[in-house]
């Protein structure tokens, strides 16, 4: 998908407001042909495309049942999850956190790979 640019960007080649760059998204947004992107910039959504909108940690927990992964299996690393993504290694992180937090994985820290702690159960999920 394209990015757009950003809302500095718009604001200054555009010489508007921040509150009229963020509207000209918003309308973007409501008509459908662009969204932002988590951890990225906004982008043009292509028509036609099916475009993932649940959380990033809902994703990634999708992962555990998907690959089929059992308690106490290692866990995909922030890296390769950011390149399977395409988001940034942060974003991850903060995903990571979540399933951490939740018990569904464990591990993680200075250099331990991320363990399954717990298959998610899939209910509750749309």
């Amino acid at each position: 998908m394209t990015e757009l640019p950003s809302l500095a960007e718009v604001m200054r080649d555009h010489k508007v407001s921040r509150g009229v760059a963020l509207r000209a998204f918003g309308v973007l947004r409501q008509d459908g042909l662009a969204e932002p992107a988590p951890g990225e910039r906004w982008r043009v959504v292509r028509s036609g495309a099916r475009v993932e909108r649940r959380p990033l940690d809902e994703r990634i927990a999708d992962i555990i049942t998907t690959e089929g992964l059992k308690v106490g299996e290692a866990f995909p690393s922030a890296s390769a999850l950011a390149d399977r993504f395409g988001v940034s290694r942060p974003t991850v992180t903060k995903a990571l956190d979540k399933l951490e937090a939740a018990g569904v994985l464990a591990g993680g820290r200075q250099g331990k790979v991320r363990t399954v702690r717990a298959v998610p159960a899939r209910e509750g999920r749309s």
